[in-house]
């Protein structure tokens, strides 16, 4: 009787610690994630497992995993890397009304699958010794035969240029995004290697004089601890495009809850917790990033580039035009 009684303890011991954990898949650097969950943690006594890999190998371990995964929270950037988890039968629609009430229904799925956590812009940075900010203007004018050699972008494989593409076809369809692409190919400075910052580097080295990169990779080398990637930021500007029209690119670092979570209940309250104002500050402050959340300011850094109007565009359309874009970028040869 009484190992009976010892034994039924011990299982309700372990499915108590069982419902006090989440387990986390993120595709985000550690650092650039743990100290919001070691607080989540100590604030609501949930102990957090995390588990972290890049992107793509990250969705297809999940997808391999099916119901049988451990996961209960992916977190990944890009909304074209989310729109690939929904359609991969990874995530679960939750409700939350305060996710719904902090994030704008444009930085979320429709059906509220996934839900952003920060965004950055896309933006033109410039060497001002050889271009004026009054030269610059949209997306579409770096296709023009005036900027032939003076232009930097990573390669095609980028979901952040795919998206960028997915957008502009979202905005001007097929025909206009494809005249985009291959004019933006014929005035290549040289053939696209490297990720952002490498293009960042590239502007101030006079490789090029226009390059296409993600904010926060800029403000991680302007205001971060290595002082080669400071320098070439201090020599190069941002520039907000088509601040006249649907406004500049975004997009988001994002959650959602697997369709495999064990700890439901957990997982909503941490992608909760993620929006509170101190988190979306943290985010902002550490990571260069803006937050999602209405209401929150960017950090003083961000804001000292100015004000910008974004592009209000659905991000899940980015997903759903991503296999258009890449068929695109094929075409034009794109490398």
């Amino acid at each position: 009787m009484l190992k009976k009684l010892t034994a039924t303890i011990l299982l309700l011991c372990s499915i108590q610690a069982l419902a006090n954990e989440v387990n986390v898949y993120s595709a985000r650097e550690e650092q650039l994630i743990k100290p919001l969950l070691d607080a989540f943690s100590k604030d609501n006594g949930v102990k957090v497992n995390l588990i972290t890999s890049d992107d793509d190998p990250l969705l297809e371990r999940l997808k391999r995993e099916g119901a049988n995964s451990p996961a209960d929270v992916l977190i990944t950037a890009d909304a074209g890397r989310l729109h690939r988890a929904v359609e991969g039968g990874t995530l679960q629609p939750i409700q939350s009304a305060k996710l719904n009430q902090a994030i704008p229904a444009n930085l979320r799925d429709p059906a509220n699958q996934w839900f952003g956590l920060t965004y950055r812009a896309r933006v033109l940075f410039y060497n001002p010794a050889k271009v004026q900010a009054n030269e610059l203007s949209t997306y579409e004018d770096l296709a023009d035969p005036k900027w032939k050699g003076r232009v930097c972008v990573r390669s095609s494989s980028s979901i952040y240029n795919q998206s960028l593409l997915a957008s502009m076809i979202a905005a001007k369809g097929e025909a206009q995004a494809e005249q985009w692409a291959q004019g933006l190919v014929a005035n290549l400075a040289k053939p696209p290697s490297g990720g952002d910052r490498d293009q960042i580097k590239a502007v101030a080295a006079g490789q090029c004089d226009v390059a296409i990169a993600n904010t926060y990779y800029y403000a991680q080398m302007l205001y971060g601890g290595d002082a080669a990637q400071k320098a070439a930021a201090s020599k190069v500007k941002v520039f907000f495009p088509n601040q006249r029209d649907r406004g500049t690119h975004i997009n988001i670092s994002g959650a959602g809850v697997t369709k495999s979570a064990k700890n439901k209940e957990n997982a909503v309250k941490l992608l909760e917790y993620m929006v509170l104002d101190d988190a979306q500050r943290w985010y902002s402050n550490t990571n260069g990033e803006y937050p999602a959340k209405r209401g929150i300011a960017a950090s003083p850094d961000l804001q000292s580039w100015g004000t910008f109007k974004s592009d209000a565009l659905n991000l899940s359309n980015l997903g759903k035009h991503n296999a258009q874009a890449v068929m695109i970028m094929d075409k034009v040869g794109w490398k």
